[in-house]
């Protein structure tokens, strides 16, 4: 099996994994994990470096979800790069879990930061990032944030500082899909245009479709392997829901719930999608 054709299983398997945990509770940021499912795969089963077995081996990749209630998508990530073991999905946002609705580090192995609080996560990923440079550690910090963060000064700041110590080991991925909480990322606040602000602020900036699947993985292999000694931004643009063409319809996914069979359609949807990729060879 080629790279492509097992990052598309990956990704496939993630959105499942996704989806059979918001059936646990009936809700959740389902849509979030559908759109962000290839960037997910990529960097579990391609791009970071890790030892599944050992989360805290030194020697690590850092990956800081910012955006907490990205949860459930980073949670099927871990289950399918084997960090969590599958049947931990059932325990979802359940008293005793370690997969909690919000992502928590003092719960969930590989969760390195407790996020949530949106525009902090680059705030941490500059600090673990400079660590790393002073311990002479080669990992790099991934930071794993959506648009809605680009609201806060934080965010920004950071990215000087970032450029400032010239933080090469640093990549920040941006998840847009023009949603939020309030409406429109967009509309709540413009933010474009967003490739000639990152790179105004020093940073290598790199903007695709986020569920390009090909696109992505060069992407990322071009981030890691740039010489010059600045921070690296891929700004991704997604699709809500990608994959379950009934939420990829709804004007309102930031947080999803549906009726009880819907839960059953959704992953028809994504295996009848996962068919027809493989018969066609049609990306993901």
């Amino acid at each position: 099996m080629d790279t492509l054709q097992r990052l598309r299983e990956s990704a496939y398997r993630i959105r499942r994994f996704a989806v059979r945990m918001g059936e646990v509770q009936g809700q959740g940021y389902v849509g979030q994990a559908l759109g962000w499912a290839d960037v997910l795969a990529v960097a579990y089963c391609h791009a970071l470096r890790l030892r599944p077995p050992e989360p805290e081996w030194e020697g690590r990749d850092r990956f800081l979800l910012s955006h907490g209630h990205y949860a459930i998508a980073h949670y099927a990530a871990l289950i399918e790069a084997g960090v969590i073991a599958e049947a931990e999905l059932e325990t979802y946002g359940s008293d005793d879990s370690r997969l909690p609705m919000s992502g928590m580090a003092t719960y969930t192995p590989g969760m390195e930061i407790s996020g949530g609080s949106l525009g902090q996560g680059l705030v941490i990923g500059v600090g673990v990032a400079l660590g790393l440079k002073h311990k002479k550690n080669p990992a790099f910090v991934y930071n794993s944030m959506s648009d809605g963060e680009l609201d806060e000064g934080s965010t920004w700041e950071a990215a000087m500082a970032a450029a400032h110590h010239r933080l090469d080991n640093l990549i920040c991925l941006v998840d847009i899909n023009n949603q939020q909480a309030d409406g429109p990322s967009s509309k709540v606040l413009g933010f474009e245009p967003l490739a000639d602000k990152w790179a105004a602020f020093g940073w290598h900036v790199q903007r695709v479709d986020g569920n390009d699947l090909p696109r992505v993985l060069a992407a990322f292999d071009h981030a890691r392997a740039l010489a010059e000694p600045k921070p690296r931004v891929i700004l991704f643009d997604t699709q809500m829901g990608r994959g379950v063409p009934f939420l990829e319809q709804r004007d309102k996914n930031h947080f999803i719930r549906v009726d009880l069979p819907e839960w059953q359609q959704a992953l028809d949807a994504l295996d009848a999608r996962r068919s027809k990729t493989t018969n066609e060879g049609a990306p993901a």
